[in-house]
Parts: structure tokens; sequence; C-alpha cells
């Protein structure tokens, strides 16, 4: 039998950083559609799956994954041919990514960051060019993968228990995609559940269809709609407990005044509540302390043991593993983005009545496009 294609096992940070591009609602749709597939892939996913849920063939989602194995996270950015032929050559170009990516201090230089002026001045000063223009180092450099960033912290997952953690999600994902038969004691519904908040009453940044600007306008009729400022808000904030049923792919939501242990254990009733008793249950969820057992309150493992139910969490910083976090995504984006509402009221209704036109729409293939490509359509329009 042919052994089905997969992307390597991932590291912490290429998974939070894939989770990252797919979250995002911006930049290019090719990166966002790529990572989408790797982080599809990493979670288990097969290929005939994952291009069913990205609507591109099988072939695609192989080189996708076979490249990414190859280059790791440079592969997801695009890379487009044309244009005049460099002026330096490859040496030339080695030495100033080499420098560039060295400390001045390095150099006997009595400061502690390059920019664009000091570090064409020293390679000119060198000998390494002739002569060279700050856009011409910075456009020199980007096609290098070099660019000015931010010092950033990161995180490293320090689970004892990692692999052993991570390899039972997977493998939950695995039986409820149809890949393996479920095993003596293993669920026979497998849901991922998270917390999504918190909501506030705030206009909240969109898009939308407005005339070109032509001349200096209309200030009495601006063409585009205007964004109030709010600087004191007093309705305090809403949290949104969801579920994703992966078999069916039915989304399940609550929305909540607060997120402790005590509603998250009233959602998880409810959840219990929509299948059979004798049904087992898959929940896979993070490790956020109120879904967790502890010394002076163990109701959630007892909870878990009393009504059948299997709790699978992630490992510790490993977010990137809950199947949920993309329809989060889609539902800030649909249900939320460039809205203002007056009330919870009105921005739960909003965001109940999104949650029941998607699960409806998905039991039509032909508006499944709607659903699982619905941003990647938007954003291709606007681009």
């Amino acid at each position: 039998m042919v052994q089905r294609v997969q992307v390597r096992p991932i590291s912490d940070e290429e998974g939070n950083r894939l989770l990252r591009i797919v979250r995002r609602c911006s930049g290019s749709v090719v990166t966002w559609r790529r990572a989408q597939m790797v982080l599809l892939s990493a979670q288990g996913m097969p290929v005939a799956k994952i291009a069913e849920v990205t609507f591109t063939s099988p072939d695609r989602v192989r080189d996708v994954l076979h490249n990414f194995d190859a280059d790791g996270l440079d592969s997801l950015q695009p890379r487009y041919a044309g244009g005049r032929p460099p002026k330096f050559d490859l040496q030339q170009r080695a030495q100033i990514k080499q420098i560039a990516l060295s400390r001045p201090t390095e150099h006997e230089l009595p400061f502690s960051t390059w920019s664009l002026a000091k570090l064409a001045d020293f390679l000119v000063a060198e000998g390494v060019v002739d002569d060279i223009s700050h856009e011409g180092l910075r456009a020199l450099l980007h096609a290098e993968g070099v660019s000015f960033q931010a010092v950033k912290t990161w995180k490293s997952s320090t689970d004892s228990d990692y692999e052993a953690k991570k390899n039972r999600v997977l493998q939950l994902y695995a039986i409820a995609d149809g890949i393996a038969p479920p095993g003596p004691g293993d669920p026979d519904v497998i849901l991922c559940l998270d917390e999504f908040g918190p909501l506030n009453l705030q206009p909240r940044p969109g898009r939308q269809w407005a005339p070109i600007a032509a001349g200096r306008g209309d200030l009495a009729r601006p063409r585009r709609r205007r964004r109030r400022a709010t600087y004191i808000r007093l309705h305090g904030v809403r949290h949104l407990f969801g579920a994703l049923d992966l078999a069916r792919d039915r989304l399940y939501a609550h929305v909540k005044t607060r997120k402790g242990r005590t509603p998250f254990l009233a959602f998880c009733r409810y959840l219990r509540s929509l299948y059979p008793a004798p049904v087992r249950l898959g929940i896979v969820l993070d490790n956020y302390s109120p879904h967790l057992s502890t010394r002076s309150d163990d109701r959630v493992g007892r909870w878990a043991a009393d009504n059948n139910v299997e709790l699978a969490y992630v490992p510790f910083y490993c977010s990137w593993l809950n199947r949920i976090e993309p329809q989060f995504t889609a539902l800030r984006y649909f249900a939320l983005s460039g809205t203002d509402h007056p009330d919870h009221r009105e921005q739960a209704s909003m965001i109940r009545r999104y949650i029941a036109w998607r699960n409806r729409h998905l039991t039509d293939p032909k508006l499944r496009k709607v659903i699982h490509r619905g941003e990647l359509a938007n954003r291709a329009k606007v681009a």
C-alpha cells in the first residue's frame, strides 16, 4: 500500500506561526492558503480532505506539503519571476546578507544595530560594493529573506507529556476523519472546544464596497461609513464558548458573562445532552485553568468520569493543534467585522445567526464554498 502524504512533524514555534498566518486577515492570499494546508496536515487531516476543504486538487496539496518539508516556512511565500537581471553577483549578495545579519559590535563599530545608511556606508568602505542606494539595499535584503524586525520573546512547550498528548489528539482526529478505526474505549464523537473573547461593545474594523475617491468629495455625504470612537465602555464584556463536531462539521456556541469553571461545565453539560448517554464523547481542549481538575476543585474530572467523556488536552503553548481555531477566525471575519452593536444582546444574536446559517448551509455541498472559501474570496476581491 502506498504511504499517504503528510507533512513532517512541526515544532511549537512553526505551529504557532502557521496559526498566526491563518488567523490574520491581511497579507498574501497565497501564503494564507498554503499555511492552511500545512496546518491541517499537521493536525492529521488526509490530503483528500484538505483538498476538499481548500477547494484545490490533491496534487497541489501534496506539492505544498513537500515544499514545506524541504524549505519550511519559506515555502509559504510566493515567488514571482521577472524584472531586470540583478546588479550584484551571488558572491556580493551573500556577503551583504552575512554582514546585515551580523552585529555592528562584531566589526568594532560603536552602535548596536544596522540602519540602511550605516550598512550601505560600511559595505562601500569595506569594498564589498562600489556603490549602493538605500532603497536598493533594502530591496536586495528583502529578496534574500532579510527584513528589519523587532526582537521578540518566544515560547516552547514545557509539557513533560508533550508527545503523549500530541499523539492522542492526532489519533482522535484520525478517528474523526475516518482514517483510523476506533479502538476499545475510544470516543464515538470528537469535539474541539475553546473560548473566544472577551467580546466588547466597540466598532470593529472591516471593509466595504465604496465609490472611488474623486476630487475633495462631499463632506456632508461621506463615501464610506465611519466608525465612531469609543472612550468609555460601561457595558462589560461577554465570552463565547464554542465546540466543533469534527465528523458532522457542526458548530455549537453559547455566550456567557464569565468564562470560569462553572460556565465551562454548564456548556459541557449542554454538549453532553446533544448525544445519547451510551455515546462516548471526546473533547479536545487547551490547558486553560477552568478546564482542569485541581486539588481544590475536581469537578471537571468527576463530571467527565460520570458522563462517559474523555478530555484530551493539547500540550502547553500548542493551541494551534485545536481545529476550532480557524472557525473562530471565520466567525470574527463574517459576524463581527465592520459592526457596531449597541448592546450585547444584539451582538450575541448576530453571532448565533451566523452559526445557524453556517450549520444550515453546510448540508448543501454546493454551498460549502461559501463557508470554507468565503474569507479567501472576499480578500481576493479587495486585493
